[in-house]
């Protein structure tokens, strides 16, 4: 078995500018954590916030705390922490709903600014995204095509190799809106879309960037990026917890020309004013429906506070040495050859995260989970390996490359226990 030199590792540890977040972070006992692309860890401040706003806002303050704690606002204060990360000012994102419900509500948007222009929908109705979005950015398109019909919002798929190798020939004058994710969730593949937004742009196209794997991971810029609009999510590297809820971006030159259909109360210009008819809010609230999950976004709120200090360029620094390094291990390890990485070679066209391809990917991560080394799968055959700068040390990779190493020699996947599936991939 080859050695790892673990001398090294602890070296880069203590280099790394970052190291002293990972103690804001609530670290599972003798865990390894290669997941935070799928959930981010607990912050010690949400716990303490969690604790307060249950027993203190809620408990004693209770209905008051809806103006005494800001309890109203807290969408958009989440929204305006969160556009920090993602390149945008004030006023631009808001926290709330789901990201189904929040691309559902900016396809609507974005079809809404067409038509405000005159583009004549019967010309102008395509939605171009690709085979290998995530499925539910693919269902939400199908389900406003089967809502209004094909003639008036119509998915386009492209492979999204040859949509790179050659945009003109996949954004044409047919299409609405191009809907992509930026960092690909089964590959890591991350996107030029500054390129992409320009080119669409150019044809009259509208572009939603999809951030559930760029926010708190890369650097992202959608006011320089002229993006349209934008949603993410933030359990992931934003680590507000599972199910936390999303957010969504209008670029400001776009709000007062759009409507969207989930006209809740909380999206109404005077939501107290209880009018029974709908006049929409003149800013980025009038992407709001209902009334916020308070306890969920305050959640969310005490973990952006982990942010405060955190420059992106050295965090994205970090990530690509992450992933450098772990490659560098499986070689070390010989074991890079078991496993067909299908992440794209150059680090500046990957996200924070590594995917590798193997007919047992299901079976070896469950091995490593029992091991307590936490990675994760994707259908068909994919080991998604995630890397977290703000709390994963260098010297982790090395003992995760080491429980894999002995994983693959002794053929411990193989164990029946590891072969069947269950709910949660």
């Amino acid at each position: 078995m080859s050695r790892i030199d673990f001398t090294a590792l602890k070296a880069l540890d203590r280099q790394d500018p970052l190291a002293p977040v990972r103690q804001q972070f609530v670290i599972p006992e003798d865990t390894i954590y290669l997941d935070g692309n799928s959930l981010g860890l607990l912050t010690h401040a949400t716990q303490q916030r969690l604790a307060e706003v249950t027993s203190q806002q809620w408990g004693q303050d209770v209905i008051s705390s809806w103006n005494q704690h800001n309890w109203v606002h807290l969408p958009a204060t989440v929204g305006d922490k969160i556009g920090q990360l993602i390149g945008a000012e004030a006023g631009q994102v808001i926290c709330c709903d789901s990201i189904s419900v929040n691309l559902f509500k900016a396809l609507s948007a974005a079809f809404s600014l067409l038509d405000a222009r005159g583009e004549p929908r019967t010309e102008r109705h395509q939605v171009l995204s690709t085979a290998d979005n995530f499925p539910t950015d693919l269902y939400m398109v199908q389900g406003l095509q089967q809502l209004v019909g094909s003639q008036q919002c119509e998915l386009v798929l492209a492979d999204e190799a040859e949509l790179l190798s050659d945009l003109s020939q996949h954004i044409t004058k047919q299409t609405a809106v191009v809907l992509l994710t930026e960092v690909n969730f089964r590959s890591g593949r991350r996107l030029p879309m500054a390129d992409i937004i320009a080119h669409a742009h150019a044809m009259g196209a509208l572009v939603i960037v999809d951030l559930a794997h760029s926010a708190g991971a890369v650097p992202v810029e959608l006011d320089s990026w002229r993006a349209d609009f934008a949603v993410g999510c933030t359990y992931k590297y934003l680590n507000g917890g599972p199910g936390a809820p999303a957010f969504v971006y209008v670029a400001k030159r776009h709000l007062a020309d759009i409507t969207q259909p989930l006209s809740g109360w909380f999206g109404h210009s005077q939501p107290f004013a209880f009018d029974a008819k709908f006049s929409a809010a003149a800013g980025i609230e009038k992407m709001l429906s209902g009334t916020p999950s308070i306890i969920a976004m305050s959640a969310v709120d005490a973990a952006l506070e982990v942010f405060e200090s955190v420059d992106m360029n050295q965090l994205r620094t970090k990530s690509v040495q992450l992933s450098e390094v772990f490659l560098e291990l499986l070689e070390q390890a010989e074991l890079a050859e078991q496993f067909d990485c299908i992440s794209p070679a150059e680090s500046a066209q990957r996200g924070s995260q590594l995917s590798f391809a193997h007919p047992q990917a299901y079976a070896i991560c469950q091995a490593l989970i029992e091991r307590n080394v936490i990675a994760d799968f994707r259908a068909p055959n994919y080991l998604r390996i995630g890397f977290t700068p703000l709390y994963t040390s260098f010297e982790e990779l090395g003992k995760a490359v080491q429980q894999l190493q002995d994983i693959m020699q002794t053929q411990a996947y193989l164990d029946p226990r590891f072969q069947a599936r269950q709910a949660v991939t």
